[in-house]
């Protein structure tokens, strides 16, 4: 039987408050209405993160990188293994309530993909606040697109073609609304919350990151 629903957790080092995230995961599973996949994709940790995650959730498929190849890569590992009509992504650190994959999901009756936006502000710190605004901004000068989505999205499976997406940063969250926007998708917009990081702290906003981010952005103009 397809699941309504597939959830990609994506995960690189994030062993110290990992086994709180999947218990919090797991009960909603269970008492979600509504049938869910879960797909763990550990991107090339070295803390053992992937080990915790099969330990506590083995009813997961699981999947790994061996080296880290971003955020892109891991959703798009996650995704080419899905089965459920409605494909979502959650990261691993905790930050997004598991309960947010029902807001989303209660919203797509005749939609395509379904975004969300924060009902609060986001503390990720001035480096991340700033790299958001600055790809928001080329977003808006080079797609004409004006981004309204800072959360998880929950996308129709077969309209997640991994083949056809090319960033393996996580411009691909930037991707998916301008690909969307472009092909006149129905969408809708709920709201969702973001929590404080309780462990460790944000591996995007590294001078690394922002270059591939920027490399993206700019290839999929071109395209």
């Amino acid at each position: 039987m397809t699941p309504d629903v597939s959830i990609v957790v994506f995960a690189w080092n994030e062993a110290e408050g990992l086994e709180g995230f999947l218990r919090e995961l797991e009960a909603f599973v269970a008492r979600a209405p509504f049938s869910v996949e879960v797909i763990f994709v550990d991107d090339g940790s070295s803390d053992g993160t992937g080990e915790i995650a099969k330990r506590v959730m083995p009813s997961a498929i699981h999947l790994r990188h061996e080296t880290n190849r971003g955020i892109g890569a891991a959703l798009k590992t996650g995704a080419g293994a899905a089965s459920g009509a409605f494909l979502t992504f959650l990261p691993a650190d905790g930050q997004i309530p598991p309960e947010t994959v029902a807001t989303l999901f209660s919203a797509t009756p005749e939609k395509d993909v379904v975004f969300s936006v924060y009902d609060g502000r986001r503390d990720d710190g001035a480096h991340r606040s700033l790299l958001s605004f600055g790809v928001r901004a080329l977003i808006a000068i080079l797609h004409g697109v004006h981004m309204r989505s800072d959360g998880p999205y929950m996308i129709r499976r077969e309209l997640f073609d991994p083949a056809q997406l090319e960033a393996d940063t996580f411009f691909l969250n930037f991707e998916v609304p301008i690909r969307a926007t472009a092909a006149k998708l129905r969408t809708a917009t709920v709201p969702s919350d973001c929590r404080p990081r309780a462990h460790g702290a944000s591996k995007s906003a590294n001078l690394r990151t922002i270059a591939r981010v920027a490399r993206d952005l700019f290839a999929l103009r071109l395209r």
